[in-house]
């Protein structure tokens, strides 16, 4: 069966969906940077060595706060609670968990300005990464263009147009990055 020709609103709905994809990511890896406020997604990027796999922290247990500065983990099973503190103690989020029966008490120290300063340029890395991913996404969109236009399914001014449309998605996406990482560094520079 012959492919399909050349059509620029499938790839850009593709190409969206992938920047979409690099997005959610940096997101998801905000969640885990700290704020002046205990949050349960603070916990959430934390893996456990349980079971005789890497577990998520989430499929061991509930996270809850419990209070402005204390986070709390009801760890369900008795035998992975050390495994829990540790994990978390190890997370490099700089915390201190103290386990008392099957619940961690999780006491968020005040972060320091020298904290702050790290945080925000590990923010800033996170969003270099998902700038790199959406280049990435539109340079696989580029490389399609103008292998169409060799095999002359499009014409030149295609090409020129629909690279100009690629081109200028990438822009807005990385326009996105910026905006978000701004509010974060924002939030975690506010005291």
């Amino acid at each position: 069966m012959a492919a399909p020709p050349p059509d620029l609103k499938t790839l850009k709905a593709d190409l969206v969906r992938r920047m979409d994809g690099a997005m959610e990511t940096l997101k998801k890896e905000f969640t885990g940077l700290r704020t002046g406020r205990a949050s349960p997604s603070l916990l959430e990027p934390i893996r456990i060595e349980a079971y005789g796999s890497n577990q998520p922290l989430s499929q061991l247990g509930t996270v809850s706060v419990g209070g402005p500065s204390m986070l709390s983990v009801q760890v369900w099973d008795r035998s992975v609670v050390k495994a829990v503190e540790i994990g978390i103690r190890d997370s490099g989020l700089g915390l201190n968990p103290q386990s008392e029966g099957q619940t961690i008490r999780v006491n968020l120290p005040p972060l320091t300005e020298q904290r702050r300063n790290e945080l925000a340029k590990t923010a800033a890395k996170y969003a270099e990464g998902a700038k790199v991913a959406v280049r990435g996404v539109r340079r696989d969109g580029m490389e399609q263009i103008q292998g169409w236009k060799k095999k002359s399914e499009i014409g030149e001014d295609d090409a020129k147009r629909w690279s100009d449309e690629v081109q200028k998605l990438t822009d807005d996406y990385v326009k996105k990055i910026e905006q978000v990482t701004a509010e974060k560094e924002k939030d975690i520079k506010t005291v």
